[in-house]
């Protein structure tokens, strides 16, 4: 089985602080440049976590992106990188504060400029899953290219699996937008937060939200993540709510993207949606109790992963 992420690599500079930062003054804190993007993340984690996994994004002809292959060799993760003179290797501002929420400022990177023609249409056939995160669909390009590979997916009967990505991005373009680009896809596997599943039904239970969401995505298993309070997993029609490993939050950045890619190397090596779902869960909880949104690995991290 493999996976092939289609999607954006982003350097993080990561900047935490312990007290309140006010307007005006200073502070002491954490400043971190870390590898990040949404769906580079996702094509780690499923990497650590034993799915063969293809990346495909765009990356300047510079330095970070140089790192950035670098990166993903040390990973594991095959990369299939499409280099720009254009535009700059991408960058994400992230701010977490003393409760360890985070806030995240995007820049438009090459990330955000990747074409349909520039897609390797062989990689995508040749594997049995496809990630797309929202981030490649909130502007054009990259939007039609995302597009583009699900439609290559979809001829080759891959498992389209999705990341709505960002509350705000969704309100800003409107529901109504976002799903007109995305209800055609094809998804079978759908992975947003609460806010997002709140933004895209319009209602506020989670039991509300998954079983919403399911008739918008007919066939799909929706997997709404609570946070503090868990998952709830919707499919073929029953709800199955799945208990958080940890409360201990340092850092949320990428957890999303952790459980995301956790869920998919599990389901592709045991094809059980609900023991995916809680070794997603696992993961996704020794991920907040760390900086950054892959932290190297340590000892608990690999028991973790073995058990699995």
């Amino acid at each position: 089985m493999s996976l092939c992420v289609v999607g954006d690599f982003a350097w993080d500079v990561l900047i935490r602080t312990n007290n309140e930062v006010l307007k005006g003054g200073d502070s002491f804190g954490e400043v971190m440049l870390t590898p990040g993007g949404s769906g580079a993340n996702v094509a780690v984690w499923a990497r650590r976590c034993g799915l063969d996994t293809h990346f495909v994004g765009k990356v300047g002809r510079d330095r970070l992106g140089d790192l950035a292959r670098e990166d993903l060799d040390r990973e594991g993760v095959s990369h299939h990188f499409i280099q720009t003179d254009a535009h700059l290797t991408g960058s994400v501002a992230v701010f977490v504060d003393q409760t360890g929420e985070r806030s995240m400022v995007s820049g438009r990177g090459a990330d955000f400029f990747l074409l349909p023609q520039e897609l390797p249409k062989s990689v995508i056939n040749r594997t049995d899953y496809l990630f797309l995160s929202a981030w490649s669909f909130f502007t054009d390009p990259p939007r039609t290219a995302a597009r583009f590979a699900a439609e290559i997916a979809r001829a080759s009967d891959t498992l389209i699996s999705f990341d709505p990505a960002s509350f705000q991005m969704i309100e800003e373009m409107g529901a109504a937008t976002f799903w007109s680009y995305v209800k055609d896809l094809g998804i079978k596997v759908f992975l947003p937060n609460y806010e997002e599943g709140r933004v895209l039904t319009n209602l506020y239970e989670p039991s509300d939200i998954a079983a919403k969401l399911a008739e918008q995505l007919p066939g799909a298993t929706i997997i709404l993540k609570l946070d503090a309070d868990g998952s709830l997993v919707q499919h073929d029609g029953t709800q199955t709510q799945i208990q958080p490993a940890t409360n201990h939050l340092v850092d949320a950045t990428g957890a999303g993207d952790s459980f995301a890619g956790a869920y998919l190397a599990h389901f592709a090596k045991h094809g059980s949606v609900l023991d995916a779902a809680r070794f997603a869960t696992r993961i996704a909880a020794w991920v907040i109790e760390h900086l950054g949104a892959r932290p190297p690995a340590d000892a608990r991290l690999t028991r973790i992963i073995a058990a699995n």
